[in-house]
C-alpha cells in the first residue's frame, strides 16, 4: 500500500510541470508521404475542421483548374481577368480518414484572404481580391456530400485583401488591416462597423511590409499585433494602444511581402502565466523591389527573435536559424515544439520573386538551453509562394500548394504550379516510440472553464521519470506563412493515477477563462516523455 501511495505522489509531482523531451527523441528525422499527385487545385489556404476534414482553396481568377465542378456547374464572372466562364473548382474538401477529396464551389475571389473558426465550428472566411475583397464566406462542417460554401458579397465595410483574422474571447472574429486599409472590423458586424488603427498606417513602408500583420490574443484580453518591425498591445474594445514594444532587433521587415512568420509559445496553466512570441525569417529592406524589378534575389533573414511579452521591460532575444527562410510556415506541435516548414532562401513573396527553395523542415525546441534547432528530413518538392501547412488530428502535418505564377503554370518554368498534397510525420511519430506513446481511451468532449474533468489513456511502457502533460491546440487557418488563430494551452493537472497495468487516469481543470482559450473546438493531446497521443476533439465553453 505504501508503494502505491508513493507511486501516486510521484506521478502527481511529475505531472505538475512541463519540460522538453530528451535528445533521444531526435534520432528520427521524420518521414514524408505523397498523398495525392494532384488534388486539382493549388492549396493556398487550409483549415482543419472539427469533423477531421480540411477545407482548401486557392483563388478564382487563376484560369481553369484541373478539377471540374460536378453537374456542369459554372462560375460566370464578366470581370474575371483570366476566364469569364469557369466550370472548374478552386476549392476542395479533403477527408483525412479516406484520403479523398471532393470539389467545392466558390464564386467570389479568395486570393490572399483570411479566416477563423467560430465557437460553433463554422468556418468564417473573409476578404480577397476583386469581387471578393468585401465578401464573407462560411462553411459548415458536415459528413454528407452536399455542404458547400455560402457567400455574402459586400458584407465587409472595407476592402480586406491581405488582412488577418483572430477569434476573440466572446466568439467574435476581428478582421485587421488589408492592403492600404488601416482599420479593423468585426464579424458579426456591430453598429460602428469600422475602427481606425493608426499603427497600420505608421508601419507601412514603400514596399508595404505590414500586410498580413501577425496577431495573437494575449491572456489579458488585448491583442499583440506585429507589423513590419514594430509591435503593440491593442485594446480592441476601447480602440487604444495599451503599450508599444521595442522594435524587433535588426532592420529586416518580417511581414508580407517580406513574409516571415510568427508563433506564440504554449500558455502553461501549471505555472504563473508567461507569454512569449517568436518571429522568424523575413527579408531585407528593398528585397521586393530588387526581385520584382531587377530579378536580383537577396538572401532572406536567418534570424528568429523571441519577446517575452509579460516581462516588465521586454526585449527581443535573437537566434540564428540553420538556414535563411522566407514564406515559411510555423506550426505548434502537440509536444510544444515548433515546426518551421516550406519557403525559400532568396528573394521575397510575390510572382516569380524567390529562388532556392528550402525543402528541409526545422524543428525548434523552445526550452532546450543549448541546441534548439534540429534539421529534419527534406521533402522532394519545393513549396514556394502560396504554399500552406497545417497540423492534423493524428499529429502529422499536411503540406500543399506552391504557385509562384500569376496563373496556373505547369511547364517551361523553374518552379511549376504544384497541385500535390503531402503529409510530413514529425520525429515523434516514429514507430520506435510506440511503447511510450499514450493512447486516449476516454475523454470528456466538453470542457467548461475552470471545471474539473478527466482523461484516461493507456500506454505500453510508462517512463516513471518523465513528464505527462495534457495540451489543447486550436487548429490554424494557414495561408502565406501565417497561421491565424493557432494556440496551445497546457492544461492544469490535478493528479495522475494508475487504474491498472498500463492504464492511467489524468485529472485536470478546464482552461481558466476565455482569454486563455477562446470558446470553440480544440484538439486535445496527452503527451508522455515528449511523445503525443493522437488528438481528441473537445469543445471549450
Amino acid at each position: 500500500m505504501a508503494a502505491v501511495v508513493f507511486l501516486l505522489l510521484s506521478l502527481t509531482f511529475l505531472a505538475s510541470s512541463y519540460s522538453e523531451p530528451s535528445p533521444f527523441h531526435f534520432q528520427s528525422l521524420g518521414e514524408w508521404q505523397l498523398l495525392h499527385e494532384s488534388i486539382g487545385i493549388s492549396a493556398m489556404h487550409m483549415q482543419l475542421l472539427r469533423n477531421n476534414k480540411v477545407v482548401m482553396f486557392d483563388r478564382t481568377d487563376f484560369g481553369p483548374s484541373n478539377l471540374s465542378l460536378p453537374n456542369v456547374q459554372c462560375r460566370l464572372d464578366p470581370s474575371d481577368t483570366a476566364l469569364k466562364a469557369d466550370c472548374t473548382a478552386h476549392s476542395v474538401l479533403y477527408d483525412i480518414a479516406t484520403n479523398s477529396f471532393r470539389p467545392l464551389k466558390i464564386s467570389t475571389d479568395t486570393w490572399c484572404s483570411s479566416g477563423a473558426v467560430r465557437p460553433d465550428g463554422l468556418l468564417v472566411q473573409t476578404g480577397g481580391y476583386n469581387d471578393g475583397d468585401h465578401a464573407v464566406r462560411t462553411f459548415t462542417p458536415c459528413d454528407s456530400d452536399d455542404c458547400d460554401w455560402v457567400e455574402y458579397p459586400g458584407y465587409l465595410s472595407e476592402r480586406r485583401w491581405y488582412a488577418t483574422n483572430q477569434i476573440l474571447p466572446d466568439g467574435r472574429v476581428i478582421i485587421i488591416g488589408g492592403r492600404r486599409v488601416f482599420s479593423y472590423e468585426f464579424f458579426p458586424k456591430n453598429s460602428a462597423q469600422n475602427y481606425w488603427l493608426n499603427f497600420l498606417l505608421e508601419t507601412r513602408d514603400y514596399e508595404e511590409n505590414n500586410l498580413y500583420p501577425f496577431v495573437h490574443l494575449l491572456p489579458d484580453g488585448n491583442l499583440f499585433i506585429f507589423a513590419n518591425t514594430r509591435a503593440i498591445s491593442l485594446n480592441y474594445n476601447g480602440n487604444y494602444v495599451v503599450r508599444e514594444f521595442p522594435p524587433i532587433t535588426g532592420e529586416s521587415p518580417r511581414n508580407y511581402p517580406s513574409s516571415g512568420s510568427s508563433v506564440m509559445f504554449p500558455i502553461d496553466e501549471n505555472k504563473p502565466i508567461e507569454v512569449e512570441i517568436m518571429v522568424c525569417g523575413g527579408s531585407q529592406r528593398g528585397a521586393f523591389t530588387q526581385a520584382a524589378m531587377d530579378r536580383v534575389f537577396v538572401r532572406a533573414s536567418s534570424t528568429c527573435a523571441r519577446l517575452k511579452v509579460t516581462d516588465i521591460n521586454p526585449m527581443w532575444v535573437v537566434e540564428e536559424m540553420p538556414v535563411a527562410r522566407i514564406m515559411g510556415d510555423m506550426l505548434l506541435l502537440p509536444n510544444g515544439h515548433v515546426l518551421i516548414i516550406n519557403g525559400a532562401e532568396l528573394g521575397t513573396a510575390g510572382w516569380e520573386n524567390a529562388a532556392n527553395p528550402v525543402t528541409t523542415p526545422v524543428l525548434y525546441t523552445p526550452n532546450n538551453v543549448t541546441n534548439r534547432f534540429h534539421i529534419l528530413s527534406p521533402s522532394p518538392r519545393p513549396r514556394m509562394y502560396h504554399s500552406a501547412a497545417i497540423l492534423l488530428t493524428d499529429g502529422r502535418v499536411l503540406v500543399g500548394g506552391s504557385n509562384p505564377h500569376i496563373y496556373y503554370n505547369f511547364t517551361n518554368v523553374q518552379f511549376p504550379t504544384d497541385l500535390s498534397l503531402e503529409a510530413y510525420s514529425p520525429p515523434y511519430l516514429s514507430t520506435d516510440h510506440g511503447p511510450i506513446r499514450p493512447n486516449i481511451v476516454y475523454g470528456e468532449q466538453v470542457l467548461s472553464y475552470g471545471q474539473p474533468f478527466s482523461v484516461t489513456f493507456n500506454i505500453q511502457q510508462y517512463e516513471a521519470d518523465e513528464v505527462v502533460s495534457v495540451n489543447i491546440i486550436a487548429p490554424s487557418f494557414t495561408t502565406h506563412g501565417l497561421s491565424m488563430n493557432q494556440r496551445m494551452v497546457v492544461l492544469k493537472l490535478v493528479r495522475v493515477s494508475q487504474v491498472s497495468t498500463g492504464l492511467f487516469n489524468v485529472g485536470l481543470l478546464g482552461p481558466s477563462n476565455s482569454k486563455i482559450a477562446p470558446p470553440g473546438y480544440y484538439l486535445l493531446f496527452v503527451v508522455h516523455s515528449g511523445i503525443p497521443s493522437s488528438g481528441f476533439w473537445v469543445k471549450v465553453q
